[in-house]
């Protein structure tokens, strides 16, 4: 399979939403769309930059995505990155594409400072969680908790 990783650019935004619903839908939670790409569009694009997004494209078409922005861990006393959505559809994964992905992120990673990349995938995803753990990860025993406001 061949395929370019490049930053998102602003046309690519309907598509993303449409990864990000299926996104949504394999992790079995809600998506709504409304207002969204405005958002986006805002956080990825506008200065301050909130957002960074990379696509990932074969023959024209977006196969899938991986978002992240940076933080700082009180604990390390080091900015990290913090890897928000990482999806690929079906036809892309187990092709060395997700691999590709995340050695990308390693460079970008290294390049600005960080101590560690942080992620999170829901417990069930057993595929998602043998690729993060075959490719080097290790996990945290942790519970997320949200306040929806």
């Amino acid at each position: 399979m061949e395929y370019i990783i490049r930053p998102l650019m602003s046309a690519d935004m309907p598509t993303l939403l449409v990864l990000m619903a299926e996104h949504a839908a394999y992790e079995k939670a809600i998506f709504h769309p409304d207002g969204k790409a405005e958002r986006l569009l805002k956080a990825i694009f506008e200065t301050p930059v909130r957002l960074y997004c990379e696509v990932a494209e074969r023959q024209g078409e977006l196969i899938g995505f991986v978002s992240y922005t940076y933080d700082f861990s009180t604990w390390d006393a080091g900015e990290f990155m913090h890897m928000d959505c990482l999806f690929l559809r079906e036809e892309a994964r187990g092709r060395g594409l997700g691999r590709t992905i995340l050695t990308k992120l390693q460079q970008i990673a290294r390049e600005k400072g960080c101590i560690n990349i942080q992620w999170q995938t829901p417990d069930f995803n057993e595929p998602a969680i043998r690729f993060y753990k075959k490719n080097g990860a290790g996990d945290l025993a942790k519970v997320r908790f949200t306040y929806n406001l």
